[in-house]
């Protein structure tokens, strides 16, 4: 909660690459719409995939794998489990589940924290309970030597760490002075440096970063797994984290390196999730339909490039084809010459859609 308080205390600005970042995640967040009118069968692929690399990307940071010809299984199925590995990895993806079905309605609040944890650690004695004892974040290397590289919060001020940071961040959002974005990522670097649990603490901070993503109006974590991306990018993880978290008990750490790396992990969520809609084989007809469903949703004249940007992933060839051919039908008119000439429904275009 350093973060928030520091936050709360005095926010003047952010740097310059954090600001390009929330621009471009507010056109994302644009777009957003107009993507996920895609076609339901793609964006069933797509969230299939993200729900399984989600469940296994996020217990492979913490070096718990599972056989590669189970995964299917052990995500979607509900088979016999053999090991630890594998009960942790079903209860992330039912945690997952949670927040996929229940996503803006279900609260940042301590007992969703608790659950979140009980749901990822299974059977296990400490499941959904704070820790009960101190324990640092140790690093350990190849030859042996260790090091402490991060001191926590005590066992016996961790829950209270924990309310105050959840009361900052509500108060924060409600406030609106700070980015919300901006917040996110603030709320996840105290989590991580509270570490409230004496196991499992890196994965309920990403399940917290994707539920809080969905309060925000950001869902690209439904298609695109940002478990995976943080995975693939995990050397930068550990890096910004060390740097973010130096001087963060006394308050005097700099959060500003973790903060552009999440907001780097969403980003680049969004540019995978536009490329990867563009590789799905769309359905024959379905390009066709959408625009059909673009122009029949427009009140009055509409020009190409205004339908364009309701099908995102539809060429100007395409509209135009289409449009030919609706004309050819006597469904719509040309009301002028040139790109930029506008284009109306006539009474045919009424009439076929009510036969």
């Amino acid at each position: 909660m350093r973060t928030l308080q520091f936050f709360s205390r005095k926010f003047e600005s952010v740097p310059a690459a954090v600001s390009w970042y929330l621009s471009d995640l507010g056109e994302a967040r644009g777009k957003q719409e107009l993507f996920t009118r895609q076609s339901p069968q793609r964006l069933k692929v797509l969230r299939e995939h993200a729900l399984i690399e989600s469940a296994v990307s996020s217990n492979r940071i913490e070096g718990v794998e599972v056989d590669k010809s189970r995964i299917a299984t052990i995500v979607f199925g509900k088979p016999f489990l053999r090991n630890r590995d594998e009960e942790e990895v079903r209860g992330y993806r039912q945690a997952l589940a949670l927040i996929h079905e229940q996503g803006a309605s279900l609260p940042v609040s301590e007992e969703t924290i608790l659950k979140l944890h009980r749901l990822t650690r299974g059977e296990i004695w400490d499941a959904g309970k704070y820790k009960e004892k101190d324990g640092d974040i140790v690093e350990k290397f190849p030859d042996g030597r260790s090091r402490v590289r991060f001191k926590t919060v005590s066992a016996a001020d961790a829950p209270i760490r924990m309310r105050e940071l959840i009361e900052l961040y509500d108060d924060a959002i409600k406030d609106h002075k700070i980015p919300p974005m901006v917040l996110l990522a603030a709320f996840n670097l105290d989590f991580l440096c509270i570490h409230p649990f004496r196991d499992g603490n890196g994965r309920v901070s990403r399940l917290l970063l994707l539920l809080q993503s969905y309060h925000l109006g950001f869902e690209v974590g439904r298609y695109i797994s940002l478990e995976r991306l943080i995975e693939q990018n995990k050397e930068r993880y550990y890096e910004t984290l060390e740097q973010s978290s130096r001087g963060w008990q006394a308050g005097k750490h700099d959060p500003w390196p973790y903060i552009n790396y999440i907001l780097f992990i969403i980003k680049t969520a969004y540019r995978e999730f536009e490329q990867r809609l563009g590789r799905l084989q769309s359905p024959r007809g379905e390009k066709t339909g959408l625009i059909i469903g673009a122009i029949d949703g427009t009140s009055d004249s509409f020009s190409i490039s205004e339908i364009q940007n309701k099908c995102p992933n539809v060429s100007v060839d395409m509209i135009r084809r289409v449009l030919k051919r609706l004309r050819s039908e006597n469904r719509v008119r040309c009301l002028g010459r040139g790109q930029t000439a506008r284009w109306s429904k006539t009474k045919q275009w009424q009439l076929g859609n009510t036969q």
